[in-house]
């Protein structure tokens, strides 16, 4: 390899490198690409690979940003000119773009060099990725187990260190639950401070947003500063930072009050170990002199409906879009049979039924801010059992109704939070007796991922993460 050190840097110091002229853009991808060829065999991150068009970027000249010279990937759901993008579906494996996304354009812009995209699960729809088109994506701490998702290629491809950051999106917990059972960092800004056009407004209902999963606290914080923003299209605007993200990092949080749980929103005991951790974590806030209470939100309508509700919708919309684009009846051999069948549950359901998921969700978000008047921060588990194995979710059976409890008690908590529009991260700060991490979440009010960043950056600093590897490692 041309640069052994590589793995030791975050984006940021990697992008320091290149300013410096201590190593060339040409050789972090060289690096990258790589790294993809030791350990992608293994856990199958990297399904889209165009490193002919990171040359290209390269060779006519990287723009000057703060990430200028760092090797990066794209979920394969977002959209870049010219490259293969599948959304992880059999009728779409040889679908091409032909737009930028202005998300993608802005990672463009900050000054990566975008070699290919990581594996998501059919449209996005599971907290594991394991699509039919391209196979399961492994945990890169336990092959057996998923690396969650649907960012589960980007996570994957983080903690086996074939980059330092990736992009990555959430409309029910895409980013945090894959960064918790993979062991890396990833917040979920607040709702519209990252832009989702030029094709739609929002994404399902204003759930979805995107962002990154990193090594570093710093590098999503600088990531931050370089694509959040509105844009032409966007219907509302999330309120503007008081101060750079960056900033925030190198702050004192100050004493914050926070409450945490350490069971499910429905009130069901988790798993033991996860329980451990919250309260042990809690205690090391509480050491670190914040101002630490048990207590958790009352929900005022199941998320899980909610979502169901409001996710089946736009699938639908997806499958008939497909429909429209090749003149056809879809079926099992284009879509897998959960995408059919929530698309179809959609179609049973009325406009009003839609309407009253938005209410629900609407109360939920309510209900949330009430709650976040008494406090600064919210931990809580990320995730309520340990890494999925690689086969627990059948998005292929004939039989899909192992799937909703496995998710009620999987993910209970990740949801309600692309509901409110609040900023929420998965923090890596414990690990499981058989070596598998368990994320810790923070959620803060509306608008406020500066003290996140705080706590986050703190919590880097007493219990560092970037050197605990995984077996499966670059």
């Amino acid at each position: 390899m041309a640069f052994k050190e590589y793995g030791s840097y975050d984006g940021m110091g990697l992008a320091d490198l290149v300013r410096k002229r201590q190593v060339s853009a040409r050789e972090l991808l060289d690096e990258a690409i790589a790294r993809t060829a030791k350990v992608d065999p293994q856990i199958n991150a990297v399904v889209v690979k165009h490193y002919d068009y990171a040359l290209r970027q390269i060779e006519t000249g990287l723009p000057a940003g703060p990430f200028t010279g760092v090797p990066f990937l794209l979920k394969d759901l977002d959209i870049l000119e010219g490259t293969r993008t599948t959304s992880g579906a059999s009728i779409y494996k040889d679908n091409v773009a032909d737009h930028t996304s202005t998300l993608a354009q802005r990672f463009l812009n900050a000054g990566v060099a975008i070699f290919g995209k990581t594996s998501s699960p059919e449209f996005g729809l599971m907290p594991t990725t394991e699509s039919r088109l391209f196979g399961p994506t492994r945990n890169p701490w336990n092959l057996q187990h998923s690396s969650g998702g649907s960012s589960g290629g980007a996570a994957a491809a983080v903690a086996a260190r074939i980059l330092p950051v990736a992009h990555a999106s959430d409309g029910g917990g895409s980013i945090r639950i894959p960064a918790s059972a993979s062991g890396v960092f990833g917040l979920k800004p607040t709702r519209a401070r990252n832009p989702i056009g030029p094709d739609r407004g929002e994404g399902w209902g204003g759930f979805s947003c995107g962002h990154v999963l990193s090594i570093s606290v710093r590098d999503s914080a600088a990531m931050l500063d370089a694509i959040h923003g509105p844009e032409p299209s966007s219907p509302y605007v999330a309120p503007p930072p008081e101060r750079p993200f960056l900033e925030e990092v190198e702050c004192d949080p100050g004493r914050l009050r926070i409450a945490f749980t350490d069971r499910s929103p429905y009130g069901d005991a988790i798993d033991p170990e996860i329980a451990a951790a919250v309260r042990e974590v809690a205690t090391l806030l509480a050491g670190l002199g914040h101002h630490v209470e048990e207590r958790a939100p009352v929900l005022a309508a199941d998320p899980a409906v909610v979502m169901s509700t409001i996710v089946a919708a736009n699938t639908a919309l997806s499958v008939r879009q497909a429909e429209q684009r090749f003149g056809r009846a879809m079926t099992d051999k284009d879509f897998e049979i959960l995408t059919l069948a929530s698309a179809n549950n959609a179609q049973k359901a009325t406009a009003t039924d839609y309407v009253a998921a938005q209410l629900n969700a609407f109360q939920i978000s309510r209900g949330l801010a009430m709650f976040f008047e008494s406090c600064d921060v919210l931990l809580c588990p990320t995730l309520c059992l340990p890494p999925l194995r690689i086969g627990e979710l059948n998005t292929m059976s004939n039989d899909l109704s192992h799937i909703a409890p496995i998710l009620r008690r999987y993910i209970p908590a990740t949801s309600m939070f692309n509901m409110s529009g609040q900023p929420a991260m998965s923090v890596p700060l414990a690990w499981n007796a058989a070596g598998l991490p368990l994320g810790m979440m923070f959620a803060a009010r509306s608008g406020d991922e500066a003290t996140l960043f705080r706590l986050g950056a703190q919590l880097e600093h007493e219990r560092p993460w970037k050197n605990k590897l995984p077996p499966i490692c670059a």
